[in-house]
């Protein structure tokens, strides 16, 4: 084996469940903001695939990622679920910046067209996720995710989730 050829990266994180007791009590946009502004630790997934969220406001986020190397797949360009991940990152970061303290939800359905291939010549990304429903039982939104320095669309998606109310 050619040792020239061997890379290597090494992740830390922070205790995940950290964010879980932070949320107690408090809405979804203000636990995102704390995220966001770094006074809460990142998601292990976002320091694993290299990406960070950017912007929250009520009903949008926005998230940002460097493609690499390490995220490539065996045809030579960056796997799929790089993107996807950015899409439901940005999309169920937008629908949880409407829940009220207590209230939570989980992803039903996501779908996702990828219409450029991403390599590390794409550079930056940049992600937005819009609510485009929010009810009391079901919230909806769409992404998009496009090369920052060139604004072209690399995919775009939709996501349906469940809203669970607070419990009494």
């Amino acid at each position: 084996m050619d040792t020239k050829a061997l890379r290597s990266r090494t992740v830390t994180w922070e205790d995940p469940l950290e964010v879980v007791r932070a949320g107690q009590g408090r809405s979804g946009l203000e636990l995102l903001r704390d995220m966001f502004d770094q006074r809460l630790p990142a998601p292990p997934i976002a320091l694993t695939m290299g990406f960070r969220g950017v912007h929250v406001e009520k009903g949008k986020a926005v998230f940002e990622g460097e493609p690499a190397e390490y995220l490539y797949n065996p045809i030579g360009v960056v796997h799929g679920g790089f993107a996807m991940a950015l899409l439901d990152s940005a999309m169920g970061c937008a629908v949880h910046s409407t829940m009220a303290a207590g209230e939570r939800y989980t992803t039903l359905e996501v779908k996702a067209n990828f219409v450029r291939p991403i390599t590390v010549d794409t550079g930056l990304v940049r992600c937005d996720g819009v609510v485009i429903h929010r009810g009391g039982t079901v919230a909806t939104a769409e992404g998009k995710l496009y090369a920052a320095g060139s604004g072209k669309l690399l995919a775009h998606g939709t996501t349906t989730c469940l809203i669970i109310p607070a419990t009494r």
